[in-house]
């Protein structure tokens, strides 16, 4: 099982220094590259109080131009992240902190990009869906309990929930602004 370099999944009770430390971080990347920022949101199971979550912080950016951000990964190695590109998902650049006790997960977007709504709107659902909030605490924390040390199996049990909020995120959003 755990073979001390693999990443322990463990989720933890919701705290209020979550947005906080949001809050410090996103400020310390808005000095180094504020002038091409756009904005920066909490994003992820952090930002949706009550519920357990993996404490890493995930910061939403929006910019104009995602060519710009690759400018700024040298400074952003000074702050302690690993600059890892798309990673996985065109479009974006993704920062990580904290190695194997990830701290913050930085997510970057041109204005435009349809994940950006996509993590907004997860969010903001879940916030005002606490019951569906409550079934997503409950399923991460029995995931985090059979897939300790593997974060595939972990990312792929929460797959199929987050694909059902998202669809309903987004009938919501559209709803909450047509009526």
């Amino acid at each position: 099982m755990g073979e001390g370099n693999e990443r322990k999944i463990e989720v933890v009770n919701y705290s209020s220094d979550w947005k906080k430390i949001y809050n410090e971080e996103s400020k310390k990347i808005n000095e180094i590259m504020g002038y091409i920022i756009n904005e920066s949101h909490h994003i992820g199971s952090t930002a949706i109080p009550g519920i357990k979550a993996k404490p890493v912080i995930d910061i939403l950016i929006i910019v104009e131009d995602i060519k710009e951000v690759d400018k700024y990964d040298l400074q952003m190695k000074e702050l302690g992240y690993v600059p890892k590109g798309e990673y996985g998902i065109k479009g974006r650049r993704f920062f990580m902190k904290g190695g194997n006790n990830r701290t913050h997960h930085v997510h970057i977007y041109e204005v435009g990009n349809e994940e950006i709504e996509r993590h907004i709107n997860f969010k903001d659902y879940l916030i005002s869906h606490p019951d569906k909030a409550k079934q997503y605490s409950e399923l991460k924390e029995k995931l985090a309990q059979e897939h300790t040390y593997d974060i595939d199996g972990y990312i792929e049990g929460k797959s199929k929930f987050i694909k059902e909020i998202d669809k309903k995120a987004k009938v919501w959003k559209e709803d909450k602004y047509d009526s």
